[in-house]
């Protein structure tokens, strides 16, 4: 069943070669007890580790069962290590860390046997050679009699041809030899034992067959295979294969040994993670917070579309910052680029068609709605120092009515109302104070009041009047002027009077577009003074003539200017076409629906014909948020340097197991192992430490956020900041583990190419 034909082979150190085996040739019964005699050197050692495919011939053949091993791969010889050979060493070569159950076990481990399975046959095993009792302890419990039983009881339990015993009694007393010789003579009843030895006596007591060498030489034969003898099986190997779950268990008994050094690793390498998780903890509630803010503070901030709008689409952006030409060009030329205005601006046409559109918004999207008109006033106040006019320019609308229910939701939602109560359908100023109570000073003086304070009684018993257009005006010729009699105006029976209805000011969880102070017009006073002007006779001559009456120049329609024609009647008092439009929609939710409905709008609509808004909430959300990504990518970025020097770290962690476990390498290898069964081994390793390091770096990290919460709730006042996300913490373990075992991966690759019979003789 086993042959060798001449067998060669040789080893070179420097440019010294050794002939170990020359032409040997042997056969070997299918079940005999075989002696290799001779000295040290002579070569007995290396024919053992030929048969036994730990090491490989460099001419010649070793027949199997009638196949030549000549063109074996590396994972042929793998199986047939596992399934054909048991190897009994002198050194007995148990892995200390697990258990003498787990010990035996691993040769089925690595045929792929069922757990099940496994466990029964280790366990008859062990029986047999008397130490089914001893099966829970580590082999560093037993003596080394036991130690030599439970090596052959890892040799005979997967049932193979073969078993090769190198020096099975050499490091045992006589006693103990003889119990061992015993045992493998009972063996060799049914399976073919080769046994390397130098003690004669032994060999002739024992054995059936003894083969003596010499120099790498086979000097004599006692028995030698006749031509009748000849075996014609064939041979069958089954597959091997190290599952992780072993390679696991393997690399977690290893660490439990090195339980220290396993803690300060993980620990150190938990540094980054702690630093990464801590960061975005903190990143993650900054974002709470703000969301929290922004829900309750911009839910209800305006949808602005604007006859002047910043169009701030992609296009455009990219139209403004692109550019092909170089910096510094040499050429003696100069180059043109548009006008930066003009490329930003966007003129939005508020046309009958959109008035209509928006008026057709789902009113329960909607909190308010709020159309401004460039409407101008004559105001007149009388104060002390006699009358004074107070403006003449126009104000937009600042409390929109509730579509649904003509209540004024976004006063009450954003407002404290100080003193007074608003009206919307009389004429009136509402005057906004700050967060401190404050107006300027020339709001103040255009009530036609003074002084560093002012009470609410004051401010709402003031009168001011509103003059009509036809009264203020006085026309010469075709040229109009402002009529100089500020007091006879005042006391005209035409003017409208008007007082500050009431003071209000915005609540503290909507400072953020509540904040500022000054005064707005009700709505019924925009509609009563329009009403009456639209018919005047400046308005009428203003309508007739194609430049600014009042200063007799030319009206400018380039970007960015002012002095248009329905500007100018808007001062008159008489622009009736809102030119900016304000909707307040009722929640976030509400808001995306609202922008989904304006931009069905623009599609399939020409650039000139499109019509922009600016989503005030989203800028600020967009805003706020981009701070905060940048803020955590950098700080991240940083904190991940530790990661890469954690990697490092693992990869030399890595190597020292490695040097440390490379008799347990060979072990595995004499047992069947593959190159990638070893390097699995490390991998789990390495993976088991990431798992370890990654879920202590969280776990300190989400013990070190009870005192920062407590910290910034001392400065800021804000209670439970930080809070790691569960989906950020599962990534964190992640990245740790992937980093870990790239950190491994170089040592793990070392390990798994290491020579098997070198590994065995490391001590």
């Amino acid at each position: 069943m086993l042959e060798l034909k001449k067998i060669n082979k040789s080893y070179k150190t420097g440019t010294f070669v050794q002939q170990a085996l020359k032409d040997v040739s042997i056969e070997f019964r299918k079940n005999e007890f075989v002696a290799i005699l001779g000295a040290s050197g002579s070569g007995k050692t290396t024919l053992l580790n030929i048969i036994g495919g730990l090491d490989r011939y460099d001419s010649g053949d070793l027949i199997i069962n009638n196949k030549s091993t000549k063109k074996f791969k590396a994972i042929d010889w793998d199986r047939y290590r596992n399934n054909c050979i048991g190897f009994i060493f002198q050194s007995y070569n148990l892995i200390p860390h697990i258990t003498i159950l787990d010990n035996v076990e691993m040769g089925m481990t690595l045929s792929g046997v069922n757990s099940k399975t496994r466990k029964r046959k280790a366990k008859e095993a062990l029986k047999k050679v008397g130490l089914l009792e001893h099966s829970h302890k580590k082999p560093n419990q037993l003596s080394g009699g036991q130690m030599q039983r439970v090596a052959i009881a890892r040799a005979l339990v997967n049932n193979p041809d073969i078993i090769l015993a190198d020096e099975p009694t050499g490091a045992l007393d006589t006693k103990t030899s003889v119990q061992i010789m015993d045992l493998i003579q009972e063996i060799a009843k049914d399976k073919l034992v080769i046994m390397v030895t130098h003690n004669p006596e032994l060999a002739h007591q024992y054995a059936t067959r003894i083969i003596e060498f010499k120099d790498g030489k086979k000097l004599s034969d006692s028995n030698p295979v006749t031509k009748e003898e000849k075996d014609t099986s064939t041979l069958k190997i089954r597959k091997t294969a190290m599952s992780f779950r072993t390679a696991l268990k393997l690399s977690f008994n290893n660490i439990k040994t090195k339980k220290g050094r396993t803690l300060l690793t993980a620990f150190a390498s938990s540094i980054g993670i702690i630093g990464i998780a801590l960061i975005l903890s903190l990143s993650n509630g900054f974002k709470i917070e703000v969301d929290k803010f922004e829900k309750s503070s911009l839910s209800q901030a305006p949808i602005v579309i604007s006859t002047q709008a910043m169009s701030m689409s992609e296009e455009t952006i990219e139209k403004v910052t692109s550019n092909d030409l170089k910096k510094y060009p040499t050429e003696d030329k100069v180059y043109v680029q548009d006008d930066m205005m003009e490329t930003v601006l966007h003129t939005n046409i508020l046309s009958d068609e959109y008035i209509e559109y928006i008026k057709k918004i789902d009113k329960q999207l909607l909190s308010g709605i709020s159309y401004q008109t460039t409407t101008g006033f004559n105001i007149i106040n009388h104060s002390k120092d006699g009358y004074q006019l107070v403006t003449n320019s126009s104000y937009w609308i600042l409390f929109p009515t509730n579509p649904n229910t003509n209540e004024n939701g976004i006063l009450e939602d954003n407002y404290d109302v100080l003193a007074g109560e608003i009206d919307e359908s009389v004429p009136g100023l509402i005057l906004q104070v700050d967060s401190k109570n404050r107006i300027y000073k020339s709001t103040l003086e255009a009530l036609g009041l003074s002084g560093d304070e002012v009470s609410f009684e004051e401010i709402l018993n003031q009168e001011l009047k509103v003059v009509m257009n036809d009264e203020y005006y006085l026309q010469y010729g075709e040229a109009f002027i402002p009529n100089q009699d500020l007091e006879t105006l005042y006391h005209s029976e035409n003017s409208i009077s008007l007082k500050v209805q009431a003071i209000i000011r915005g609540k503290e969880d909507k400072e953020l577009i509540t904040s500022g102070s000054g005064f707005a017009y009700t709505n019924a006073l925009t509609e009563l003074v329009i009403s009456k002007n639209k018919d005047s006779k400046i308005v009428k001559a203003q309508q007739e003539k194609n430049y600014n009456i009042l200063t007799n120049q030319p009206f400018d329609d380039s970007v960015g200017s002012t002095n248009t024609k329905e500007i100018m009647l808007g001062y008159l008092g008489a622009e009736t076409t809102p030119n900016v439009i304000y909707l307040y929609p009722k929640d976030f939710d509400a808001k995306q629906e609202i922008t989904n409905y304006l931009d069905q709008y623009n599609e399939d609509k020409e650039a000139e014909e499109v019509v922009e808004y600016t989503d005030m909430a989203a800028m600020i959300s967009s805003l706020s948020g981009n701070i905060m990504d940048a803020i955590t990518i950098v700080l991240v970025a940083f904190s991940s340097i530790s990661l890469v020097v954690s990697s490092i770290m693992i990869a030399i962690i890595t190597y020292i197991s490695v040097l440390e476990r490379i008799k347990e390498i060979g072990i595995l290898r004499a047992l069947g192992a593959r190159k990638k069964d070893i390097k699995r081994v490390f991998n789990a390793e390495t993976f088991i430490i990431g798992l370890t390091s990654g879920f202590l770096g969280i776990l300190i990290a989400y013990l070190l956020t009870i005192p920062t919460n407590q910290i910034i709730e001392n400065l800021s006042g804000l209670a439970n900041v930080a809070k790691l996300n569960i989906v950020h913490a599962i990534m964190l373990v992640i990245i740790n583990v992937i980093l870990t075992m790239i950190g491994g991966a170089i040592p793990s690759r070392m390990a798994s190419k290491k020579d098997p019979v070198e590994a065995l003789r490391t001590e």
